[in-house]
């Protein structure tokens, strides 16, 4: 008679099961909270909530607010404009910027210097964000304000908004390069995953270096890249120190019919507006508000894992495009 062999778990594969099993239920529990945190301005706002504006005055008008008769309607549309544009711009400017350094230090640089850079790089990306908001407001407000912004600008658009350097460019630079180390990091990691065989099949057939770079090693390492570009923008999306110290703090959607005028729009990001507004948290409504701004930065930040997750399973395949 065959006896069955029994197989019996590890200790290390039950601690690992306990462990994977417990994040489940931390991220769980977190949306749980901020939901039900949040679940009073859901429903005295609806729909508003995210087509409605005027957040700013709205916060001063709910902590005003008898206690018996609070303020739970609210508008974030301007604020979720920040939040996107600042992420998208940023992520625009990084991730060119960010490919071509991780190319460089990939296929280009020396060995030596190649490593001395990447190792830069590495440091850079555990910088905190504060030191970044502290550059940007000592350095890139003062320069933009004394560069391109000029009294009669400031005098022309007097009645939409009050132009200084603090306002979108400047949180789209500071984000930018908050970004920038993370997204260079993973996709130089992706190039140097690269099986060698790849480029010295395509040398072979007589191929640059640019051409090999262009038709083999980007295509090949597009994972590795996207998903740089994927924890770049969840980092963006979720910013709040630096980027409320140059923002402006104003829940402004910036308009296409002030031209280029507009990139010098105060904005005020979800992240930005729950560090700007903590202070007044004391008032229910207020928190609700706040925890309603976190509700919506965890929704679009998993929305857009989704659509990258998506994106990633459709259109990278195998790496190699035909040369």
């Amino acid at each position: 008679m065959r006896v069955k062999k029994v197989e019996k778990f590890h200790p290390t594969e039950w601690l690992m099961r306990v462990s994977a099993f417990a994040g489940i239920l931390a991220i769980i529990f977190i949306f749980i909270f901020i939901f039900m945190k949040a679940a009073p301005v859901f429903a005295g706002s609806g729909l508003k909530l995210i087509t409605g504006s005027g957040f700013d005055s709205q916060i001063a008008e709910a902590f005003d607010a008898p206690a018996d008769a609070p303020l739970l309607s609210f508008g974030m549309s301007g604020l979720i404009a920040g939040t996107l544009l600042s992420t998208l711009l940023a992520l625009v400017i990084a991730g060119i910027l960010s490919v071509g350094a991780a190319i460089t230090i990939c296929e280009l640089a020396p060995k030596p210097v190649a490593a001395m850079l990447l190792s830069v790089v590495r440091l850079m990306a555990s910088i905190p964000s504060v030191v970044f908001g502290l550059i940007g407001a000592m350095i890139v407000v003062p320069f933009l304000e004394n560069t391109f912004i000029t009294v009669d600008m400031q005098i022309e658009f007097l009645a939409f908004f009050q132009m200084t350097g603090r306002n979108l460019l400047a949180s789209v630079i500071v984000l930018a390069f908050m970004i920038a180390p993370t997204v260079i990091t993973l996709s130089a990691d992706a190039l140097y995953s690269v099986p060698g065989i790849y480029k010295e099949t395509g040398y072979a057939f007589g191929m640059s270096r640019f051409r090999v770079i262009q038709k083999i090693l980007l295509p090949a390492a597009r994972s590795g890249i996207i998903a740089g570009l994927i924890l770049g923008a969840g980092r963006g999306i979720g910013e709040a120190i630096a980027v409320s110290m140059v923002c402006g703090g104003v829940g402004m959607i910036p308009s296409l019919s002030h031209g280029i005028a507009a990139i010098f729009t105060p904005v005020l990001p979800l992240a930005a507006a729950i560090v700007n507004k903590s202070e007044a948290m004391s008032v229910p409504a207020v928190e609700s508000a706040l925890f309603a701004c976190g509700a919506l930065l965890l929704l679009m930040g998993t929305l857009f894992a989704l659509a990258a997750r998506f994106y990633v399973k459709q259109f990278t395949y195998g790496g190699i495009h035909e040369v």
